[in-house]
């Protein structure tokens, strides 16, 4: 069977200046631990742990992304889909887009 077991494999990328926090990566493909569903809120919390290099204040406020960052899952605002409570679908894209420039 060509199924995996092994986890939920996603795409993630930054745009903006976002990658920056992220050892200036734009696209990573991930796999997520199997045994769960995972929402996206827990996403942001587990490349927080596990992928931010740099800055954590810049990307997470409050167990969620900060104001300026706008979320697109698989090209569509995050807020369409209920925001954190959405439950990633294998091979989802999310892209992190910041909106945030310093002066």
């Amino acid at each position: 069977m060509a199924g995996k077991e092994d986890g939920l494999s996603l795409t993630v990328e930054f745009g903006g200046g976002a990658e920056l926090l992220f050892g200036n990566v734009k696209k990573h493909s991930i796999n997520l631990p199997a045994g769960k569903q995972w929402s996206l809120r827990e996403l942001i919390l587990w490349m927080k742990e596990n992928m931010l290099k740099e800055r954590p204040e810049l990307f997470v406020q409050d167990n969620t992304v900060r104001p300026g960052i706008l979320v697109l899952v698989n090209e569509a605002d995050w807020e369409l889909l209920g925001e954190g409570d959405y439950i990633l679908q294998p091979n989802d894209t999310v892209l992190f887009i910041s909106t945030l420039h310093g002066g």
